[in-house]
């Protein structure tokens, strides 16, 4: 117990002394007035213009137009898979369906796979069109919130910047290097590099084993680092391939959280003022470590059901150990919750265990990071979700005291709230609608694997990773038909730019208005109080919406385990 414990305080320690560096490395990266060689030639090539100011119409315009065109083109490549080069195991194209739902999933940087990954693509699938969206949809997340950034701070006007500029150096100066040094580390470590499509070994028992390669430590280090998800092989980071190793597995964990960690400090930085900063890194981490001694305390536990056989000793061992079903023995307990909590805490989609095996109220925590999905979260929207509440809190805390409410200097209107009530109501509105459609119809109910709260729990898990953008899944879910592709993929999109476009207005609004005097009615959002506010909002909003629906899946699902039940 001290030594999981000592791992936990040792990650969150190093992530946090991270967070000032990386934070203004982030910030010198995207407010730099200077351009590189390689991005004015890639300005050229695209014909943009780099000294162009967006308002946040323009931004999102284009944003969304850029983000469609390559949607457009990925589906084509994959429509078009079996006559490409560098498929050495000769796989043909993906189903109508399923092509749709990949590429709207990486797209827009959720990476829910439909699909295994050994199995349906290419090596230049997996480089040219998975790997490439995994860094422009990371890139886009990031560069739209440093936009709200900009708008927030109200230091320019309208302008919120240029979104292919701040693209193209989110791409070039932070992710290429980042992924190229992580890649290295991985291939040292024991990762794939390369073209060929396999190796065959020799059994004990003197049968030929065919071992699936690929570009596997490429693609690892950005799918993490840009908090994709995803995975090159079906097992995802349980496969040895993907993840050898104690120190990848840290590796991974850190990658998942340094950067959305660093945007606070971005932040602060933008403001001229590091407290405000300070407080949203300390209302996301009072989130993620209750979440992760929760998850954690409810694994250990083990399974009462399997603990009660008592005449079999192994099993008996075993559940002393804790709930290992569906968790790789070489990680154990303590670092398989710990890669589950920030997974989810992060919005990355990769597990390095089976959800679906996870005790009621152990599932129940990932799930609810991803319904509040601003516990770090990833790509840049899990700190514009935030901000969403910070709002929330200061219109709440001005209509206790009969004050207009003001974040920043800057009044909170009508407009303001609206649009983010939209981004607020979007998210839960996709997932228990999309739930409660997939719960009456019997070809979707014919693909759970499991009846009763669990079943009901798989596809509330599946719609809530769509929509807040994840990609995990309780993998009892046979998820590769019609109607999940397009509704799943539907939710992604929903998840993605009802929340994202919305606040974007909010910062475009808020940079237009003038800067009221600080006054004695003034509320302060950069101090531990307000912090404490706007975290008891966020779990006040969230238990209100999804406790309901909770409470049907893996509320119920603990219960009937603590009682024994088993439902056939």
């Amino acid at each position: 117990m001290p030594a999981n414990l000592l791992q936990f305080v040792l990650l969150l320690v190093l992530m946090t002394a991270l967070v000032v560096p990386a934070g203004g490395w982030l910030y010198r990266v995207v407010q730099s007035p200077r351009h590189t060689a390689a991005e004015r030639v890639t300005y050229r090539l695209l014909g943009v213009n780099p000294a162009e100011a967006m308002d946040w119409r323009r931004y999102g315009l284009v944003l969304v137009v850029s983000n469609l065109v390559l949607l457009l083109l990925g589906y084509l490549l994959l429509r078009l898979q079996g006559l490409l080069p560098w498929n050495p195991a000769g796989l043909g194209a993906q189903a109508p369906d399923l092509a749709w739902n990949t590429m709207v999933s990486f797209v827009t940087n959720t990476n829910w796979q439909a699909y295994s990954g050994e199995q349906s693509l290419s090596s230049f699938s997996q480089m040219a069109v998975i790997t490439t969206c995994m860094f422009v949809s990371a890139a886009t997340g990031f560069a739209a919130a440093v936009a709200f950034m900009r708008g927030l701070a109200g230091r320019r006007g309208t302008d919120l910047g240029n979104f292919w500029v701040d693209l193209t150096r989110i791409i070039y100066r932070v992710f290429l290097p980042l992924s190229f040094v992580l890649a290295l580390i991985f291939v040292w470590q024991g990762m794939p590099q390369t073209l060929s499509a396999s190796a065959n070994a020799t059994t004990l028992e003197g049968a030929v084993q065919r071992i699936a390669l690929g570009p596997v430590a490429s693609l690892e280090s950005i799918k993490h680092l840009g908090t994709n998800g995803g995975g090159f092989f079906a097992m995802n980071a349980a496969h040895p391939f993907e993840n050898p190793t104690p120190l990848t597995n840290a590796l991974h964990i850190l990658s998942m959280l340094l950067l959305p960690s660093a945007l606070t400090s971005t932040f602060g930085r933008m403001l001229g003022n590091v407290r405000q900063g300070w407080v949203i890194f300390g209302g996301m981490l009072v989130m993620f470590v209750g979440c992760l001694a929760a998850v954690y305390t409810f694994e250990q536990a083990g399974n009462p059901i399997l603990t009660r056989l008592g005449a079999d000793q192994a099993i008996t061992a075993t559940q002393a150990g804790g709930n290992m079903e569906g968790k790789e023995v070489r990680f154990g307990i303590a670092q398989t919750v710990l890669f589950a909590t920030t997974t989810t805490a992060a919005t990355t989609g990769s597990v390095n265990s089976m959800h679906d095996s996870y005790t009621g109220l152990g599932g129940l925590v990932p799930m609810t990071e991803m319904m509040v999905n601003n516990v770090f979260g990833g790509k840049g929207v899990g700190f514009i979700n935030f901000v969403q509440y910070l709002v929330l809190g200061v219109f709440i805390a001005g209509l206790m005291v009969g004050r207009t409410p003001e974040f920043l200097g800057k009044k909170i209107e009508a407009r303001e709230v609206k649009l983010t009530m939209l981004a607020v109501l979007a998210h839960p509105l996709s997932i228990l609608g999309f739930t409660a459609l997939a719960a009456v119809l019997p070809a979707a109910l014919g693909r759970l694997n499991n009846p009763g709260p669990h079943g009901f729990s798989e596809l509330l898990y599946a719609y809530t990773s769509g929509t807040a953008n994840n990609g995990s899944a309780f993998a009892g879910l046979g998820a590769d038909t019609p109607f999940f592709n397009l509704t799943i993929g539907l939710a992604m999109l929903i998840g993605r730019y009802l929340t994202l476009l919305p606040m974007l207005a909010v910062a475009g609004l808020l940079a237009a208005k003038r800067r009221v005097p600080v006054s004695s009615g003034t509320l302060p959002t950069d101090t531990a109080l307000f912090g404490g506010l706007t975290v008891v909002v966020i779990v006040i909003v969230g238990a209100l919406t999804f406790l309901p629906a909770l409470t049907l899946g893996p509320v119920a699902d603990h219960l009937q385990m603590l009682n024994g039940v088993v439902l056939k």
